[in-house]
């Protein structure tokens, strides 16, 4: 399995001064590979390869006037480039070629005006060193702040500068089996759990239990409106209002964080305790062009299931996916009587059948729990089915030869 693991770099004024040209450079060949390619297809000819493309676009490019500063920065970072114009053009068309997957838009231009800029080193281009920093090629020793430990040697390295300034090394290493011990009650029974998401608790389990919505976004606003109107005052282009654009992409990153933070703890807890976990898949696309938007994007559902799906499969659990189309709202839990949609005000209500009183959250949650062990059930191994056997004479059956 193959991990992503980022650390937050430490560049002084120079080694910044560096990395930007880095960032310049490596865009600005990418951009020259695009448009080699646009070229191409307009002229009906054969796109170029990755390696005539790296000749041309900088061995080339370097003898002349006009591209002489790329001979300032590391050639791994420019030859890079290319490479990820050609993955670029890959997705594109296997993304074109394969039906029903999600389309992937052709490759663009990158701007300088892009909050995130970044630059790709193999071995060649970096080294750890023992005093802990980073040596990257052109650029120097750069301090680390190495939170955890590098499950295997790293064989890249991505330098990334993101919209608040901040500078971080991204790392994807091959993790071995991590595996846990089956997630079981004192009587050996497995123990699972049913979400049911919501924006009011972001989300309530078969037995009632709540978990609090940090609603990291609505505690921010006062912030992040202050900031955002003191970059309305800035004059465009001065750099008063680079400084306060700069401040509020911090307050930005910081809301960022705090949610990836609060959804890194619950994921990993659900997943430590329960063997099988079961979810429901929401409209998130849908509900977020309408009146709730703000608050379903604060409440980052998408990223939830995805961290939840990723630390399940990770360690060996079960995260089922439940369909949206599921009426687990409207059918009661007890008896199973369709009881029909309900407003979003409604939060209690009994059923007219079997006369049980239901909790609105509490009984989804519960039919959340049956749909997904049936969906475990059912899934491929063994037959679950109870045996049937054929009557004699029954529609369909294949009658014996008269003697």
């Amino acid at each position: 399995m193959h991990l992503r693991y980022r650390y937050r770099l430490y560049p002084n004024r120079p080694q910044r001064q560096a990395l930007a040209r880095a960032f310049g450079c490596a865009r600005l060949v990418y951009n020259d590979a695009v448009a080699a390619r646009r070229d191409a297809y307009q002229a009906g000819e054969r796109y170029p390869s990755s390696t005539a493309l790296q000749r041309r676009l900088i061995t080339e490019a370097k003898r002349t006037p006009e591209r002489a500063f790329l001979a300032e920065v590391s050639n791994i970072a420019l030859q890079q480039a290319v490479r990820d114009c050609d993955a670029a053009y890959s997705r594109f068309f296997d993304a074109v070629r394969a039906q029903g997957q999600r389309f992937v838009g052709y490759p663009r231009f990158k701007s300088r005006k892009d909050n995130r800029q970044a630059i790709r080193l193999h071995t060649g281009g970096f080294s750890i060193r023992a005093n802990g920093k980073m040596r990257l090629a052109r650029i120097g020793d750069v301090a680390v702040v190495w939170s955890r430990t590098l499950p295997a040697p790293p064989s890249s390295v991505t330098v990334i500068r993101d919209a608040a300034g901040r500078y971080f090394a991204s790392f994807v290493v091959e993790a071995g089996d991590q595996t846990a011990p089956p997630a079981v009650d004192a009587d050996g029974t497995e123990r699972e759990i049913a979400l049911d998401l919501g924006l009011n608790h972001f989300a309530v389990d078969q037995n009632g239990n709540t978990i609090t919505n940090p609603r990291c976004l609505r505690r921010a606003e006062r912030r992040l409106r202050k900031a955002q109107k003191a970059v309305s005052r800035k004059p465009i282009g001065s750099n008063n209002r680079a400084k306060a654009r700069q401040r509020l992409a911090r307050c930005h990153a910081k809301v960022a964080d705090t949610r990836a933070d609060w959804l890194h703890q619950q994921t990993t807890r659900l997943v430590r305790e329960n063997q099988a976990i079961y979810v429901e898949d929401l409209a998130v696309r849908g509900l977020a062009r309408t009146r709730l938007a703000k608050s379903v994007q604060d409440a980052a559902w998408g990223q939830f299931r995805r961290l939840l799906e990723e630390k399940a499969y990770r360690r060996g659990r079960t995260c089922i996916t439940v369909g949206r189309f599921e009426p687990t709202s409207q059918v009661c839990s007890a008896c199973g009587r369709k009881d029909g949609p309900k407003a979003l005000a409604i939060r209690t209500w009994t059923c007219p059948r079997c006369g049980t009183a239901h909790e609105r959250d509490t009984n989804a949650a519960k039919n959340i729990l049956a749909l997904g062990r049936r969906e475990r059930l059912n899934a491929c191994g063994a037959d679950v089915r109870p045996p049937m056997v054929a009557i004699g004479g029954e529609a369909g059956t294949q009658q014996s030869a008269p003697a």
